[in-house]
């Protein structure tokens, strides 16, 4: 069977930079580090004190004001991405749409931990009868997109994925293969996450992931950097429409680049750790550029997973030897998570919205931070600091989440 051509024809993020595109990406482009102290609650005693945070996020009109001071953050990023990537992609209430055939998958890795964390304090302190009825409701995973098809009125597939750092990747895969097995002409995906807590932080604290560079958070995310100490915290969304091309043509949609594939496997290996050898990541990527139709050779950007940890970053560079060889040296690899952090379930779609917008703007945004790089990148350009021009024909995104689960996405430039 030939599989329709599906296309981004939405895009859409909440994210330290803001809640636009273009600024979003123009931040990258410079250079800018997100990274703040964590003012919203008090963390002097943490070894960690600073991450990704959005402070002072406020959903416009983009949710009814009630329903938004009761919801957990999670959703209120998911609700507002979601329907900024519809406005991307010119879709209203009056668009003449097949609201059966229009889906929404949005996941996240820990859901809704603020409301969590205030209904155990709640039972403690107060005792159960003060328990708010909302607290099922707003800590599941998939009510971000279960409120976005309430507001839409989208009633074909929805349902929500968590597979940790690679929730949102996933999500997207999952999304596509809803439209190449005709259940869907137009899906609504991505991931979003608001872990920056106290009982977030300070589980990333139990297990030693984090960096403890309280004096210069801002170069505390350096992926490939011999002197990184761990992963910085992010929070927030991202999110694409994707859509068949039969679909998009028809409604004059924007296409702003081809979706061409994806595959997601499991290294099988540890809990938190991947596999060093990278095997499952390079089966991973091969299945992906498979799946794509796709040379090795033409592939020469990649979006890399990369959160500036020890064991991680090397186990990345370790698959992508094994899968292309020499040809390493002709792909541009860099990291949006040195400037945003790493956001968890939402870092998939940060960071397609990121490979996508490299596609469109020609600029390929730089990793910072790498001033003395590892001498297992020798082969690699990690695009050091400062952005760089290039014309991409084949880009990949990575993502991989505790557990072993591991996401590629491939994305190219649309052509007729």
């Amino acid at each position: 069977m030939t599989k329709k051509r599906i296309v981004v024809t939405g895009l859409g993020v909440v994210s330290c930079f803001g809640s636009d595109v273009e600024e979003y990406y123009n931040q990258l482009l410079a250079g800018k580090s997100g990274i703040t102290p964590i003012e919203e609650f008090p963390c002097s005693d943490y070894p960690t004190r600073f991450a990704g945070v959005i402070h002072n996020f406020d959903t416009g009109d983009y949710m009814d004001k009630k329903q938004a001071r009761r919801v957990d953050p999670f959703i209120r990023y998911a609700m507002v991405a979601g329907k900024k990537a519809l406005e991307s992609a010119r879709i209203t209430a009056d668009s003449n749409l097949d609201k059966t055939r229009a889906g929404i998958i949005i996941g996240s890795g820990m859901g809704g931990m603020s409301i969590f964390y205030d209904g155990v304090e709640t039972i403690l302190t107060k005792g159960y009868k003060r328990l708010t009825p909302f607290f099922v409701p707003y800590i599941i995973t998939n009510m971000g997109g279960a409120l976005l098809a309430m507001d839409t009125g989208f009633m074909g597939p929805n349902y929500s994925i968590s597979t940790a750092c690679a929730t949102a990747n996933n999500s997207i895969h999952s999304a596509a293969q809803q439209i190449w097995e005709g259940k869907a002409d137009l899906m609504v995906c991505g991931g979003a996450e608001a872990a920056i807590n106290p009982i977030g932080l300070a589980g990333f604290v139990a297990i030693k992931a984090l960096s403890t560079r309280n004096d210069e958070p801002t170069k505390a995310s350096r992926p490939w950097d011999k002197d990184r100490d761990g992963f910085v915290m992010g929070e927030g969304a991202g999110v694409l429409v994707l859509e068949s091309l039969e679909h998009a043509l028809a409604r004059g949609a924007p296409i702003y680049a081809e979706y061409l594939g994806s595959a997601v496997n499991c290294d099988a290996y540890n809990i938190t750790d991947p596999s060093p050898d990278g095997k499952g990541v390079s089966l991973c990527i091969e299945e992906a550029l498979n799946c794509a139709g796709v040379k090795k050779t033409d592939v020469d950007y990649v979006n890399a997973h990369a959160t500036s940890t020890l064991v991680g970053d090397l186990a990345e560079l370790e698959a992508m030897k094994l899968v292309f060889g020499d040809h390493v040296k002709n792909i541009l690899v860099n990291s949006t998570k040195s400037m945003i952090g790493h956001t968890l379930g939402a870092a998939g779609g940060l960071e397609a919205v990121a490979t996508i917008q490299a596609i469109r703007t020609g600029m390929v945004h730089p990793t910072i931070n790498l001033d003395n790089s590892i001498p297992e990148a020798a082969d690699f350009d990690l695009v050091p600091n400062v952005a760089k021009p290039h014309k991409i024909k084949v880009a990949l995104s990575n993502s991989f989440g505790f557990g072993g689960h591991n996401s590629t996405l491939v994305f190219a430039p649309y052509k007729k």
